[in-house]
């Protein structure tokens, strides 16, 4: 229903953001670090990307930052016994890229640190959320290290496949992905760091 809201910010509290829209005020559940990014931006325009959760209970009206980050929150929401509020709670103690990483290398402590998830659920997202992105990227022969015949740099496979991973939990396609990557330092080993540099480039 709604894909994003662009606003003034008239209020922020740890968990929400309130946006005049043309005189209206819509109240979004934001997640921790959303909230503190925004802590500066009182009475300025601000936009924050939407999800419209309706249930037997009520309506909540969830907002996000970047479309990282609510593509995240989707794919979160989509594992078993994972709900809005767990998938914020996550949200709120990691960015989309450190979840990624962490989901990718099979981090269960680190997902674990969020409030109301255990380690029985933090496993569920791996098991759930891996399982999906390595078959999708599969598809594309990373596994070798090589992205095409004509590439020109060399990664290795296994920090291919891991960023490669991250960046469609993040909500890129794999086409997308491959292709980003392909400019990569390929000196560079740590994972975290060829996601930000991705995601950097993906940006301009």
């Amino acid at each position: 229903m709604f894909y994003y809201l662009q606003g003034e910010l008239a209020y922020r509290d740890t968990s929400c953001c309130v946006i005049d829209c043309g005189g209206v005020g819509y109240k979004l559940t934001v997640s921790l670090l959303t909230s503190e990014a925004y802590a500066s931006k009182l009475g300025k325009t601000v936009k924050l990307y939407t999800h419209l959760a309706v249930r037997e209970d009520g309506i909540e009206l969830f907002g996000f930052g970047s479309n990282e980050e609510k593509e995240c929150f989707n794919r979160l929401t989509s594992v078993s016994g994972i709900g809005p509020k767990a998938a914020m709670s996550i949200l709120s103690t990691m960015t989309p890229e450190k979840l990624a990483v962490a989901i990718c290398t099979e981090d269960k402590k680190a997902i674990a640190k969020a409030n109301g998830i255990g380690a029985k659920s933090a496993a569920r997202i791996i098991l759930e959320l891996k399982d999906k992105m390595s078959k999708e990227m599969l598809e594309g022969d990373i596994a070798s290290g090589d992205f095409s015949a004509s590439a020109s740099v060399y990664i290795p496979s296994s920090a291919i496949s891991e960023a490669a991973e991250a960046l469609t939990v993040l909500g890129y396609d794999k086409t997308t992905a491959l292709s980003i990557l392909k400019g990569i330092d390929p000196s560079i080993t740590d994972t975290g760091e060829i996601i930000r540099l991705a995601l950097k480039k993906l940006a301009r």
